[in-house]
């Protein structure tokens, strides 16, 4: 391949970085915090669920405990009776599960028919002067008892006798164990229905982006010239911001389109005029080629500066101080006219939307045709007003008529041919300041009574 066409060739586009997919982050975060939400909310109603069958449970075990002192005497030799049997026929069931025990320190203990051989242990460290409550695993090989105790003195008895209701736990826990399989499954039910709403949630909230590319991939293949069609509140502002972009790019290709053909129809005149003189060998071709080379210098050197212009436009982050542009202006101008006095007068910290380079070249244009066509004094006012830095070059020369004062801004237009210059420094200004959204205007100053021009600039924060 001829090396020329490999250069120009298209060069494929950079792939961009892809860091995973926002859907996929959106759900895995829901998913976990769904989780974690059910976990802790199924741990604590497990607890109060849990609380509230074993609170049941012991209530009815409280229940037999308390019928069971109150309805004990002592017999005639010290022996625990009761004038009223617990009607629950396990008790007389030997091994049922349900067992009471009445015993005392030094006292043979009288147990349920239930316990048969076997005895509740009897512990001689404490006194339950209240309803004590506690599981067991004193019965080997069989599930834990559950047993509430109580210390209760009998009329007619030297001594506190501990009357014992216990009762295996093998119910109760088959209770707890089906309610939390209950809860398991419908947690992992409910997680489960969460986590796809979630996922058909992102997928849909996440619609708008999709076609936000689809519209894109329309604007790069040429079928449509800006992104169309209605979008979600937190979606339109950055369709809002493309499409802006889309059109600045638009405008800026135009401009330089533009800019090319001016350019090319402003040097094709002088150079048919070096054509035809050279083709003639005209006489004076030398002094020809010097003038229509400054003319088309005179043209290069304003589209260049406007092209620079267009170009640093689009810099959102475009600002400059005024003072210290205007200071070396002023040393500039200064240096090139010594016998003008130039002074300047306004706030110190203000600050133009606007390229130093391109502040710099607009107020050199000003104050150095206010020096050049001056008396002698120039006096530059800048001040702050309405989103604007006005700035005020005044001049103590001759001014301008106010008929001519438009026709002064066009390419090349002097008024005063007797000193150097190339006649584009007032339309360069206004090019440049237009392209930043300023304006320039002529106008009489009222002080030193030449020209005074007005210059804004939109002012930066």
């Amino acid at each position: 391949m001829d090396p020329a066409l490999a250069a120009d060739a298209p060069r494929p586009l950079p792939a961009t970085r892809v860091t995973g997919s926002l859907g996929r982050r959106m759900i895995v975060i829901a998913a976990l915090w769904i989780l974690v939400l059910l976990a802790g909310g199924g741990w604590a109603l497990d607890r109060v669920l849990t609380s509230a069958v074993t609170t049941n449970f012991d209530d009815q075990l409280d229940y037999v405990l308390t019928s069971l002192f109150t309805s004990a005497e002592i017999g005639p030799d010290g022996e625990v009776i009761f004038n009223r049997e617990p009607a629950d026929q396990r008790f007389l069931e030997p091994y049922s599960g349900l067992y009471w025990q009445v015993s005392a320190p030094g006292k043979e203990a009288f147990p349920s028919r239930s316990l048969w051989d076997r005895r509740i242990a009897y512990g001689t460290n404490h006194t339950d002067l209240e309803v004590h409550v506690y599981d067991s695993n004193q019965f080997k090989g069989e599930p834990p008892l559950r047993i509430l105790e109580r210390d209760v003195k009998l009329p007619g008895s030297p001594v506190r006798w501990r009357f014992q209701v216990a009762q295996s736990r093998e119910q109760l826990d088959a209770q707890i164990n089906a309610l939390r399989r209950t809860l398991v499954r419908s947690f992992l039910l409910l997680a489960l229905g969460l986590i796809v709403l979630s996922g058909l949630q992102t997928w849909y909230g996440l619609r708008p982006l999709r076609r936000l590319r689809e519209e894109i991939a329309r604007l790069r293949g040429g079928r449509s010239a800006r992104i169309e069609g209605a979008m979600p509140a937190e979606v339109a502002p950055m369709v809002e911001e493309l499409n802006a972009l889309i059109e600045h790019n638009d405008r800026q290709a135009e401009e330089a389109r533009r800019h090319a053909g001016n350019l090319a129809h402003a040097l094709k005149t002088p150079l048919t005029v070096i054509m035809n003189s050279a083709t003639a060998k005209s006489d004076d071709l030398s002094e020809t080629v010097v003038r229509e080379a400054r003319t088309m210098r005179r043209q290069v050197d304003h589209h260049l500066a406007r092209a620079r212009a267009v170009g640093r436009r689009g810099s959102a982050h475009s600002r400059a101080d005024v003072w210290p542009s205007l200071d070396s202006v002023e040393r500039a101008v200064g240096r090139l006219y010594p016998h003008v006095r130039i002074d300047a007068d306004g706030p110190k910290d203000l600050k133009v939307h606007v390229e130093r380079q391109d502040l710099d070249e607009m107020l050199g244009n000003l104050i150095e045709n206010a020096a050049k066509y001056g008396g002698g004094s120039v006096f530059v006012t800048v001040g702050a007003q309405a989103g604007f830095v006005e700035f005020q070059v005044e001049d103590d020369g001759l001014g301008i008529p106010e008929e001519e004062r438009v026709r002064i801004f066009d390419r090349g237009v002097r008024l005063d041919t007797g000193k150097p210059g190339t006649g584009l420094g007032l339309a360069i200004v206004r090019d440049v300041a237009e392209i930043y959204e300023g304006t320039v205007s002529l106008e009489e100053s009222d002080d030193l009574g030449g020209l005074m021009v007005r210059l804004r600039l939109p002012a930066a924060s």
